[in-house]
């Protein structure tokens, strides 16, 4: 399988990454900000729930209501959501990326590449510079790029028409249903390559899978 995965690179014409989960680590710290704030409440989240949200946002569904739910009262998000930011930064503080990420990105510069994520691009930008990956990349789209983030189509397909190749000419590195969907819809083939967060998701509906982006050079 990996053999095929790696052929799929090697003709395609484009590569277009995900970022949180696929370049950078930074998934798993923003989820134990969650937990943490979760089990402080006496209550737990576990991952099959919270993964829910993954390469979306709290539209598709989100741990803040989930929250309110569980203990039927109203939080301060505002405080609570900027002390979470803070525990986030202080778990990146030195930002390594995802094993074989930054030698893939580097071995593909002939091709077309992109990152495409539903994050800002105040916060994929400045992760991607800081990686020392930016010029390794021939454009970011991020939300607001496009109408709709992922589940929604938008953000690869406006990926294809910034690189100016077809959709079916592009193979999708992601970590998340939400990107898979996202891809699938933009008519582009989906190599998997989950996270220790993301492994629990049922990733069969992949073109395919890899453990983890090394098992592609």
């Amino acid at each position: 399988m990996n053999h095929s995965a790696k052929q799929a690179i090697t003709h395609a014409k484009a590569v277009l990454f995900d970022f949180d989960g696929v370049i950078l680590d930074s998934e798993w710290p923003i989820y134990q900000t969650w937990l943490k704030l979760f089990q402080r409440e006496g209550h737990n989240l576990p991952p099959e729930v919270y993964v829910k949200c993954i390469g979306s946002d709290f539209d598709t569904w989100s741990p803040e209501i989930h929250l309110e739910n569980l203990t039927g009262k109203k939080f301060d998000w505002e405080t609570e959501n900027a002390e979470r930011q803070v525990e986030i930064l202080r778990a990146l503080e030195n930002p390594v990326a995802m094993p074989g990420a930054a030698e893939l990105a580097y071995s593909l510069q002939e091709k077309s590449t992109a990152v495409v994520s539903s994050s800002s691009h105040s916060w994929v930008d400045g992760w991607v510079e800081k990686l020392e990956l930016m010029h390794c990349f021939n454009t970011v789209v991020c939300r607001g790029d496009a109408l709709k983030i992922k589940p929604a189509p938008d953000l690869y397909i406006e990926a294809a028409k910034r690189l100016e190749i077809n959709p079916s000419d592009c193979i999708v590195i992601e970590d998340s249903l939400n990107g898979m969907l996202s891809a699938h819809s933009a008519g582009m083939q989906v190599i998997a390559v989950p996270n220790r967060l993301t492994s629990v998701l049922d990733f069969s509906a992949a073109d395919w899978s890899v453990n983890t982006l090394s098992d592609l050079l």
